[in-house]
């Protein structure tokens, strides 16, 4: 910092911090600065004071800084809920698979918000959508007696359409899920039939449980058809083996379809039964093969050791819908977390 040292009418001396001096004439300064001061009057030593007062200032002003660039706050995203639909299909004792599906889909973390079933899909799909875990549908099936679902219709074939009446299968479905209406079932759920008038799909949202899932169990031929609300209704496996569109319509955005059915190669019929239902079976491939290029996930359990009437095969086909399952395990997440994403 300079100090005035000594000022005469013309000219000063400044001393430097070092004690050094330097000569200083007033009429070096520059004119802005005496036009400043001159207005005032003030003598030369007056001005050269100010002059050096406002070096003075100027040296010891703080440094400007510029103000720091804060880049913009890229909001983030909260991920996307995805709806996830559960399509089970229909493949009469091969739909024990499903419960094995259901298991490794738990073990993920992946929890399926809608389900909707044909046949035997429909069986396990109304327990599940009760609030039964993949554990305890498998509890629920290794306890189960093939005989509590078996009411035949004697004698077989007169004045009968089916050897089977199917009210023992409703009863039991019916008591799995605590006797509750399908709109009241912790899942949305949906059972598909067909109506034996028109051929076309229905989908029963409503109503009977046991009702709705006999109707969409009824293999023509081996149970009787299912009057409800004035209209008969048999298995929905002829219009759709695996219901894909109806998850969709029922508000599903990500759907994984689990196909039962078996090519018909694989399958010989070694009963009159096993030949009813590889014949539904048969029926239903060009729609089913249409119905599964609408799925995100498709699921195939590796059962073509497995007979529609190999109900001693259950465990087995756990088995094979839980291995299955955990192989599309990637994929499922993938097309999950894209759709999460979007």
């Amino acid at each position: 910092m300079f100090r005035v040292r000594n000022l005469s009418r013309k000219v000063g001396c400044l001393k430097d911090s070092r004690g050094r001096l330097f000569a200083l004439r007033i009429r070096d300064l520059p004119q802005q600065i005496l036009a400043i001061f001159s207005p005032l009057k003030v003598s030369a030593r007056l001005s050269a004071c100010a002059f050096l007062l406002v070096l003075s200032a100027c040296a010891n002003a703080p440094e400007q800084v510029a103000a720091p660039v804060i880049p913009a706050v890229t909001p983030i995203k909260a991920p996307r809920t995805v709806k996830i639909g559960l399509a089970l299909g229909g493949g009469a004792a091969r739909g024990f698979a499903h419960i094995g599906v259901i298991k490794a889909l738990e073990s993920q973390g992946i929890y399926p918000d809608i389900i909707v079933g044909t046949s035997a899909g429909s069986v396990v799909g109304s327990m599940y959508a009760a609030g039964n875990n993949g554990f305890a549908l498998q509890k629920m099936a290794l306890e189960m007696d093939e005989a509590t679902i078996s009411d035949w219709s004697l004698p077989m074939f007169a004045k009968s359409s089916g050897v089977l009446k199917g009210d023992a299968l409703q009863a039991y479905v019916n008591r799995m899920v605590g006797q509750l209406a399908i709109e009241k079932l912790k899942k949305p759920f949906g059972a598909v039939a067909t109506d034996l008038s028109t051929g076309k799909a229905v989908l029963f949202q409503r109503g009977n449980t046991g009702a709705a899932v006999r109707a969409s169990s009824a293999v023509p031929a081996v149970f009787q058809p299912v009057a409800i609300g004035g209209r008969q209704y048999v298995d929905g496996g002829l219009v759709a083996p695996v219901p894909v569109k109806f998850a969709r319509d029922m508000g599903a955005d990500l759907v994984i379809a689990v196909n039962i059915s078996q090519q018909p190669e694989g399958q010989n019929g070694s009963s009159t039964i096993d030949i009813l239902l590889q014949t539904v079976t048969i029926m239903g491939q060009s729609i089913n093969q249409y119905e599964l290029k609408q799925a995100d996930v498709v699921i195939r359990p590796e059962l073509s050791n497995m007979k529609g009437s190999d109900f001693a095969g259950r465990n087995l086909a756990i088995l094979a819908g839980e291995r299955a399952a955990m192989a599309a395990i990637p994929e499922l997440k993938q097309k999950l977390k894209a759709m999460q994403e979007h």
